[in-house]
């Protein structure tokens, strides 16, 4: 696989916007203790409270920027999930006590842009000189229309599938990356693929449906569930009801484990061989390492069917009412600068938004032991590559949620999968209103 240029990665990157999807749906209510514990805001200017959500291991990042800055104490809360996070900070932002930084997901920022004067004008405090160090069309997103920056990119979320070789070779399929992701070239061979590890084994091949099928293939057409006009195309948009057929195939073909990402039964799953295969966006390279970390070796990484996705994504950005924004924006140029982000991509598997980066030796020639030495970095950075641009809309994530929702219901509950599209639709329009 030939590595491009950063001339030509960074104009290639530039073509493509507002990749990221939305939130999962949680398994967990938000509790008043998640909204107030860290918001109260600290007079002391070398301490911030910090609001994040679970699964990435925000407390990595805060220990090692305890040792940049030893005299900073910073109050992490981890609210909820990533959905459960933004409806916090909904809440907050509308009287309550907000906190001085909080992490917002891509699919999530497009309501938090309609106001833009609930959050710190990043400019007042330097964004303006730092801007260009990131991918164009992923500041784009976090820029308002009267040219606020809300926030700053973390990482962009390219798409790969992590699979055990041990358990492959088991049921005499092939393990070698590439003859791996041979198997797959489309959704539809992927399933296929599933059919005959199970049929051999009688074992589940994916951990579910939604999230490893249908949430990938969704985010391989040039529109999602809004148009290039700002739209709500979801019921109409071809590609987003193939690819809810696509889910509805994969658990017809009894190919699933039935288990939610991110809960603890998939995290005892991950740990046990409950699956063989998982769509693995970067940043859950960490996940996998840290539910599992007895597997070591035993995983590898091939190309994704459609060879392209992005998964997630993020923002730091600073509520108005924050007590200590100086420190939180600190924080934000220390732990997203080139260097530290090609750090956090080496250590964790997060990609980073920062296109100097793209043709370093450290990322390109990355491999990852856990992962039979992948060569991650140019695994994940050709996957972004090859997306088409599609439009973030306000309710991205409620459109996503319901989808989602109205798949597990298929997969987990017995729903009738003939009235699944029915019943998303329905919820969906409850949700959004429209």
């Amino acid at each position: 696989m030939n590595t491009p240029s950063r001339t030509s990665l960074s104009l290639a990157l530039s073509r493509r916007r507002a990749l990221a999807l939305g939130g999962l749906a949680g398994g967990f209510a938000l509790t008043a203790s998640a909204c107030s514990s860290g918001s109260a805001g600290s007079t002391d200017p070398n301490t911030f409270d910090f609001w994040s959500f679970t699964g990435i291991n925000q407390k990595a990042d805060v220990e090692a920027y305890k040792k940049l800055a030893p005299d900073v104490t910073v109050k992490l809360t981890e609210v909820g999930n990533a959905q459960e996070t933004a409806q916090g900070l909904t809440t907050a932002l509308a009287g309550g006590k907000v906190p001085d930084l909080v992490l917002i997901q891509a699919g999530d920022l497009p309501k938090f842009m309609k106001n833009p004067g609930n959050f710190v004008d990043l400019t007042t405090l330097g964004a303006d000189d730092i801007q260009d160090d990131y991918v164009d069309w992923v500041m784009a997103q976090a820029t308002a229309q009267s040219g606020e920056i809300v926030g700053i990119p973390t990482d962009v979320g390219g798409m790969g599938v992590a699979y055990r070789t041990d358990l492959l070779a088991a049921a005499g399929l092939p393990t070698n990356r590439d003859e791996v992701g041979a198997l797959w070239p489309t959704w539809e061979d992927f399933i296929a693929t599933g059919q005959r590890y199970t049929q051999a084994t009688g074992n589940a091949f994916i951990d579910n449906a939604a999230t490893t099928v249908f949430l990938q293939a969704v985010s391989q057409g040039e529109e999602q569930y809004y148009s290039a006009d700002g739209d709500v195309v979801y019921d109409t948009n071809p590609i987003v009801r193939e690819s809810f057929d696509l889910g509805l195939k994969a658990i017809a073909a009894g190919i699933t484990a039935k288990l939610d990402s991110f809960t603890d039964g998939w995290n005892a799953g991950m740990a046990k061989g409950a699956f063989a295969a998982v769509a693995a966006p970067s940043w859950m390279l960490g996940s996998i390492r840290s539910a599992a970390p007895d597997t070591e070796g035993k995983w590898d990484i091939a190309t994704i069917p459609g060879g392209s996705g992005n998964w997630g994504g993020s923002y730091l950005a600073i509520p108005a009412r924050a007590a200590n924004p100086e420190a939180a924006w600190a924080y934000i140029t220390k732990m997203q600068s080139p260097e530290q982000q090609l750090q956090h991509f080496i250590e964790s598997g997060s990609l980073p938004t920062t296109p100097v980066n793209y043709d370093k030796p450290e990322l390109v020639n990355h491999t990852d032991p856990f992962f039979s030495n992948a060569p991650t970095g140019k695994i994940f950075t050709q996957a972004v590559l090859g997306l088409k641009p599609f439009l973030n809309g306000e309710y991205n994530t409620e459109i996503s949620t319901e989808l989602l929702n109205a798949l597990n219901g298929v997969e987990g509950d017995g729903a009738p999968a003939d009235a699944a599209w029915d019943t998303a639709v329905k919820n969906i329009k409850t949700a959004i209103g429209a």
